[in-house]
């Protein structure tokens, strides 16, 4: 691979709220990537223990030209500071990019990630090109979204609105989207309507405008930093719980908190293996913002996604060991006894 100097990489935020499909528009921007093409994509999770990275990997790897960083636990202002910096120079350097692709937490704040982007440091580096913020119209009539500076940040800063899972809004949701856009967005925001997060390569291009109109360049720190984790930047030696060992009882969890929800999430060993029966029911039956797994199960590995809209599945290659993480306002003490009874073997 050549070491020649990284330059003017296309480099596209694909943000929105949580459970409105970007880690779905990804991956099926990523079935359209020309094969002589290496795409980079950085991944930041609210969750402490990390999902995404699983669920892409098992499903495209370094050897079809993707290659994944993420970077787990909290809100994008504090993720995008050293630890960001550090996963982007790595993923950089290993995969020398013919396009860059971020997806923020559905908590994050865009600002922040498109701060790094444009330091002075990455200006010959990438060419910041649209940002798309996905959107369910139907959350407009939620207080708890419309009301969330997170929500607005995302839409302020938008190129181009993703109106996802379209065949699920009334009229009055349509309405309501264009005046929402109308209000909150820079007026020349397009809007996209897509079922599936299903988006043309097209969606990506074209230089980013909007961020400038809607960034502030000091820091805001107004927002509460409600994290019970330390952070990488202030503890450079502190292993992440997405990498720490695995203790003898080959389970381990994780908590965070922050933007008014809590997340959750487990580790288990590879040697454990869950029944597929008895995981699908006791998923579908949890109610969360947010969940999000990789399972091996006695009837192979598979990945879980939990919106309002229910309980998706998909059947994965591989992973190396289950995960899931949970995104809630509440979520109930006896979660982790509902996962291990679904236990069929640990050696």
């Amino acid at each position: 691979m050549s070491q020649q100097p990284i330059h003017n990489v296309p480099t596209n935020i694909i943000t929105g709220f949580l459970g409105v499909g970007k880690s779905s528009a990804i991956l099926h921007l990523l079935t359209q990537k020309p094969a002589h093409e290496r795409w980079a994509i950085l991944v930041n999770e609210f969750g402490e223990i990390g999902i995404d990275k699983s669920l892409f990997e098992g499903q495209l790897t370094a050897e079809n030209g993707v290659f994944i960083r993420e970077v787990p636990g909290g809100c994008m202002c504090c993720a995008a500071s050293l630890p960001m910096q550090i996963a982007l120079n790595q993923l950089l350097a290993t995969s020398r990019p013919h396009r860059l692709l971020i997806e923020p937490t559905g908590l994050g704040h865009p600002k922040e990630v498109m701060q790094v982007l444009t330091a002075e440091h990455y200006q010959p580096v990438l060419s910041i090109q649209k940002t798309l913020t996905l959107v369910d119209a139907r959350k407009l009539s939620d207080e708890r979204y419309t009301q969330h500076d997170t929500f607005n940040q995302q839409l302020g800063i938008a190129d181009v609105i993703v109106a996802n899972k379209c065949d699920l809004y009334s009229d009055q949701d349509k309405v309501r989207l264009q005046q929402y856009v109308a209000a909150h967005c820079q007026p020349d925001t397009t809007i996209v309507q897509t079922q599936f997060g299903q988006l043309s390569l097209d969606t990506l291009e074209g230089r980013a405008t909007n961020y400038a109109q809607s960034y502030q360049p000091q820091h805001d720190h107004s927002h509460a930093h409600d994290h019970n984790h330390e952070h990488a930047d202030n503890d450079s030696s502190k292993t992440l719980a997405a990498d720490q060992d695995l203790p003898a009882n080959g389970m381990f969890s994780a908590n965070n908190k922050g933007e008014g929800f809590v997340s959750t999430g487990w580790r288990f060993s590879h040697d454990i293996v869950f029944d597929h029966s008895a995981l699908k029911t006791c998923l579908s039956a949890l109610r969360a913002e947010r969940l999000k797994g990789v399972f091996i199960t006695n009837n192979g590995v598979f990945g879980y996604n939990l919106t309002d809209d229910g309980l998706t599945e998909m059947q994965l290659d591989d992973c190396e060991e289950s995960r899931v993480e949970v995104i809630a306002t509440d979520i109930p003490d006896s979660l982790e006894a509902q996962l291990t009874a679904c236990f069929l073997v640990s050696k």
